[in-house]
Parts: C-alpha cells; structure tokens; sequence
C-alpha cells in the first residue's frame, strides 16, 4: 500500500505545504489531487518563503515526480507564473513535473463569472477567493467544462468561443457584461506554454509507478471542513478535501492507501464567512493572528483566529481515517501563560455533546473550554522534541488522549528545520 495521503483537518492554512516538503524526500512522487490557485502551500527553508498555488509541494526535491492530477483545475496564466518564480529561484522543474490531461481548466470567463456571482451573492457571500474555481467546477459537473487535454486539439479556441459564449449567457442573468477581452492574450500565450509541458493521462503514470512498488505522497489542498460534502455548507470549497479525494482525483483505487496524514494548527482559524464556534474577537485573537503572521497567502486577508475545537478535529478525523497527527505552529502560543481547548459544544437545546453539529445549528453552539497551562517559552530555538516544555508534552498528551491518534511531528518555527519528529 504505497500511497499516502495528506490532508488538511480544519479550515485550511494548516501547514500543509511545509509538511509534504519535509515528508517529501521519503517518496517517489508528490501528486495534488484537488483544489487550484486558491491554494497557497507555504514552505520556507535557506531563509527564502516560497508560496506554491498549483505546482506540487515536492517541486523542490529534483529526484521527485510532482504530479498535477485530474481533481485540479488549472489557470495556465496563474501556472506560468508561478513556474516562472521557480525557475528564478533555480529550481528546474522541466523534467519531473506532470500535468494530467484530465484536469479542467479555469478559463478568463471563470473568474469574471465568480466575481459577477459573489457580488450578486451580496450579504450572502461565501467568501470565494474570485480564482474561478467554483465555476469551473460548476462546468466540470455540468459536462460542459474544457481540460487540459482540449489544448492539443485543432478546435480548442472553438470550444472555447463556445464556453465564453455561456458564460456570457449566465453573466445576462444579473444584467452584467462577461468583460474577457482584454485577459484573452495572456491567457492564449499561457496556454501555449502549458502546450510545451508534459501533459499526460496522470493516472496511467500513477499506477505504472505504483505497479514498481513506488511510494507516493497524495497531497491536498484547503482543509476538511471545507469539503463539498462534509465542510460547513455552504460556506465551502467547490472539491473533495478529505482523503477519498484523493481517489477520484488522481485515478488510484481505495486498496493502495496506507497513511493518512491529519494536519491541524496548535489553534485554529478560518479566512472569509462560514460559522467558527471558538473564534476569538478580543485582543487574545488578535494577538494569535499577529504571533502566527495569520493572513491568506492566496488572498492576504486576515485570518479569523481562536482556540483550538476538538469536536471539528474528532469529526475531521473520522471522516479521513487519520493514521497520525500533525500539529504545526505550536510557537505561536509561546507567550501564552494558559491556553484553551474546546472538548464539548453547548447546542441550543442546552445538550453538551463532542459531534460537530449540522452546519446551520453550528452558529447557535457556544463552545465548552477547559484550561491548559501554557509553555510560556520560546520554541524556535529546540531541535529535540525530547527538550519541548513539560506543559507541551502535557498538551500533546492531552491532544492524544482526546482525539485518539498519535502526534507524530511538531512545528516549532515556519522554517524546514523547525519541525520536530517525535
């Protein structure tokens, strides 16, 4: 069973980049299996932050496949860009970066149409980060959606007159004007750059390799609660964010997953509208988003901040069949004396329970805390987790007994280095 899976377990911007490029060099081949440049998978080594939107985490490992599988949608101007900052760096890319055929692609239209939407939404907003995404999917589950593959044939711009065409259309409805023209050079030019990649049916590729018993890292993007299904409805990606993703998104059957690697913040937060029972509105929230520099590194909103939810986590676990835990940004509480956890909710009803509710009975819950002893100490500078502050391994072991799994690593600082295995 050589294929693992990474998932985020909250409300995304877990960490999830920084672990797939520490985890990395133990596999044969990182692969995305959902999301697009919504994403932003933030890793930082040799003193430089590198933000990766639609290019695999592995993409700094130069003996590793990296793998854009078919559950990605893929904006070719966002894509040339952010390979193009790459090759800035150094990094080269060429030979061991894939794209499938099979993945939709976000057209200009796309994203006119999600800001056109949004605005009509108008108190209602879902807080889309206007990339296009939900559109795409949108035309990928109405059948009416344009792949990679469509660019390597004759009549791609034909297909393509037709999609704006539709869009146009739907842009009517809310009496506005699909405006397109002027991201249509750019976006022809990316799209003949994406032309020149190596762009193939992915799930052949992943198979082939795990026939020769090669291991394979399956990455994902966003967090659970933001699932399609399962997340905070509506308020919630467009794409399967919990580990089955990972089977329809890149082509592999249930029978190759092994581990499930559960991501999840010392903390929590959450970017744009949707129900967040711990939130903190107060300076203590303050001060977490300004320690855990919490703002979007897709969109640079700041980031909603509280206090860690057991009941979202025990949900988020269940759902993807996590194997082991990962906890990141643990030094962001270092000034705190104590820290809090939520266990139980309180429902309207006056019921304690530790379920996640139905999403429209989640804004009336009040959360139930208990208090922990905070480390009142500077993480940054441990590279042992056997030296970690007693009061952390007293919340790590708290974390575990809780939530019945392991923490296996622990993020002390947002550097590669910083990142302890116990």
């Amino acid at each position: 069973m050589p294929v693992d899976v990474l998932v985020g377990l909250q409300w995304g911007d877990e960490g999830k980049g920084k672990i797939v490029d520490v985890l990395a060099p133990t596999y044969d081949a990182v692969a995305r299996f959902q999301g697009g440049p919504n994403a932003g998978h933030t890793l930082t080594f040799d003193g430089l932050k590198h933000v990766l939107h639609q290019v695999p985490s592995g993409i700094f490992h130069p003996h590793i496949l990296n793998i854009v599988g078919n559950g990605v949608v893929l904006d070719p101007v966002v894509f040339r860009a952010e390979l193009q900052k790459l090759t800035d760096r150094g990094v080269d890319w060429a030979k061991n970066l894939y794209i499938s055929k099979k993945a939709q692609l976000i057209l200009p239209s796309h994203r006119a149409l999600d800001r056109i939407n949004e605005e009509a939404r108008g108190g209602s907003k879902i807080g889309s980060t206007l990339k296009g995404i939900g559109p795409t999917y949108s035309d990928k589950i109405g059948r009416v959606g344009l792949r990679v593959g469509h660019i390597l044939l004759p009549d791609f711009e034909a297909r393509y007159r037709e999609a704006v065409a539709q869009h146009a259309s739907l842009a009517s409805h809310y009496n506005r004007e699909l405006e397109v023209e002027d991201l249509e050079p750019d976006f022809f030019s990316a799209v003949d750059f994406l032309r020149t990649l190596q762009l193939t049916n992915t799930e052949y590729l992943l198979n082939d390799l795990l026939s020769q018993g090669k291991r394979i890292l399956a990455e994902g993007a966003q967090g659970s609660l933001l699932d399609i299904d399962f997340g905070s409805y509506p308020y919630v990606t467009s794409s399967s964010t919990i580990a089955a993703g990972a089977c329809t998104g890149l082509g592999i059957a249930p029978r190759h997953i092994d581990k499930v690697y559960g991501i999840t913040k010392a903390y929590c937060t959450r970017v744009g509208s949707g129900p967040f029972p711990t939130e903190l509105h107060d300076e203590v929230g303050e001060q977490i988003r300004q320690a855990g520099r919490e703002f979007g590194s897709t969109t640079g909103r700041p980031r909603r901040t509280g206090w860690i939810d057991l009941p979202a986590l025990r949900y988020a676990i269940m759902l993807n069949g996590v194997t082991e835990l990962h906890l990141m940004k643990a030094d962001v509480l270092d000034a705190f004396t104590e820290i809090q956890a939520c266990t139980h909710y309180r429902t309207a009803t006056g019921e304690s329970t530790p379920q996640l509710p139905d999403p429209g009975e989640l804004t009336s819950v009040t959360p139930e805390y208990i208090t922990l002893p905070g480390w009142n100490s500077d993480l940054t500078t441990i590279n042992d987790a056997a030296d970690l502050p007693i009061n952390l391994k007293a919340y790590l072991d708290f974390l575990e007994q809780e939530l019945q799994v392991p923490i296996r690593i622990v993020s002390v600082g947002p550097d590669r280095v910083s990142t302890l295995h116990r």
